[in-house]
């Protein structure tokens, strides 16, 4: 199924004194146009979880892109106790959509002045120079005995049957799942074998097809669930079993006092504040999916790449704005008070997981590390007008240098041949030197 990347349109941000915070070390830190975003619509076989965590409550809101017929659809999740009604829920779509527009790489833009010309710096630009019929009951309870299979709990949620199950052995549950007409991958015993052995129950949900007409949605919602347990977790080894390649999983962190941090597995940065040729504002998702790509292979293709970390309050600069207190309510977000925003920080983990380089589920820590990360990518138009003073010549020069260091860049994190990049960029006219320079260079 083909993926749409869209573009929101250029929107003339506010720069705020974010400088303060960080030192002025860093030139074209922050601020500018915003121009485009790598939204998770790049990526096929790309699911999306937010985990929202306070103490031990825990709020876990699951969206994959399955694609099929819903009567398919079953979804089997580990979980730590026995869910009751009131702890599910049926999310919308829409709140993902707002996390992943708000913390989604992005692209921003910067134009050169006139050299000729000059101009008082405004407060501004100072800080810009430095984110599926069935037996009869008793028939039926008979036969989950025998394969040692309990219901623990059932009721339904909006457009989902849902089962809470315990286990004692884990072919016994694989086979019950198959009976009872649940479509889970052959050899799905090996994978709730562990699961089984820690004691988890199994959160098991089947779409009903007539509620699902009744409610007018034609696409499956996500699931929300909420629970306690000092255990930080996400299970991902069964979504392995059928995978016929990498998958892409978004985790979308939401903690009121700071970044959220895999324990168990190895997590990195994705190169960001790269300055890049123009031409890349044309194709910016295929230049982040190269990125990634390029990335995942050279760090041993099991690490987690942190692609935002900011808080909720703001962000600078904004792909979408951020999310207001209902909007994060219903991203499970449960403890605001008072209207504020402020204490919610957002953590976008990025992973590309197999079976044999992530063989664990996935553990988490809250942190109060409150540093501010986006991955941000960087257009600097030269000023192609006309320019007649001395200065202009030294601008030519120093703007193809930089020209050439923004395609050997986009080289050295794509893959992407040097040679082919060169072309496509418009190399500004180097002119000459002036004659103080022919003879000091320095």
């Amino acid at each position: 199924m083909t993926r749409v990347k869209w573009i929101w349109r250029v929107a003339v941000l506010v720069c705020f004194g974010w400088s303060l915070l960080f030192g002025a070390g860093g030139a074209w830190a922050f601020c500018g146009f915003y121009v485009s975003q790598a939204d998770a619509k790049l990526f096929n076989q790309a699911s999306q979880v937010i985990l929202a965590r306070d103490g031990q409550r825990t709020i876990l809101t699951m969206a994959n892109d399955y694609q099929g017929p819903a009567k398919d659809f079953a979804l089997v999740v580990p979980v730590p106790t026995v869910l009751k009604q009131e702890q599910v829920n049926v999310g919308e779509r829409r709140i993902i959509e707002r996390l992943d527009a708000f913390s989604a790489p992005r692209l921003v833009e910067y134009f050169d002045n006139n050299p000729c010309e000059v101009y008082p710096q405004s407060v501004e630009e100072g800080f810009s120079r430095r984110q599926n019929a069935a037996p009869s009951a008793a028939g039926r309870a008979k036969s989950d005995n025998a394969l040692g299979v309990k219901i623990e709990a059932q009721f339904a949620v909006g457009e989902y049957d849902i089962l809470i199950l315990s286990a004692q052995e884990s072919k016994g549950l694989e086979t019950w799942l198959r009976r009872n007409k649940y479509k889970i991958p052959k050899g799905a015993h090996q994978a709730l074998a562990p699961y089984i052995k820690q004691g988890l129950k199994f959160f098991v949900a089947k779409v009903n097809l007539k509620e699902q007409a009744r409610s007018g949605f034609q696409a499956l919602r996500p699931l929300m669930i909420a629970y306690e347990s000092p255990k930080f977790m996400l299970p991902i080894r069964l979504g392995m079993v059928n995978a016929k390649g990498p998958q892409d999983l978004i985790v979308y962190l939401l903690s009121p006092q700071g970044a959220g941090e895999l324990t168990n597995y190895r997590q990195t940065k994705l190169p960001t504040d790269l300055e890049l040729p123009e031409f890349v504002q044309g194709e910016f998702g295929t230049f982040y999916q190269a990125l990634f790509a390029n990335s995942y292979q050279k760090s041993g293709r099991n690490v987690a790449f942190v692609e935002y970390a900011w808080n909720m309050s703001n962000c600078d600069p904004c792909s979408a704005e951020p999310l207001n207190r209902s909007e994060l309510e219903k991203a499970g977000v449960f403890w605001l008070d008072s209207g504020r925003r402020s204490d919610v920080f957002i953590t976008r983990l990025h992973l590309r997981y197999t079976p044999d380089k992530f063989p664990e589920d996935l553990q988490f820590q809250s942190t109060p590390n409150q540093t501010l990360y986006q991955g941000r990518y960087i257009l600097r138009r030269p000023y192609r007008g006309e320019m007649a003073c001395a200065a202009a010549q030294d601008y030519r020069q120093t703007t193809r240098r930089r020209q050439e260091k923004e395609a050997q860049t986009l080289a050295q994190v794509t893959g992407w041949p040097l040679e082919k990049i060169r072309p496509r960029i418009q190399f500004i006219e180097a002119g000459a030197a002036p004659w103080w320079r022919q003879i000091w260079p320095f």
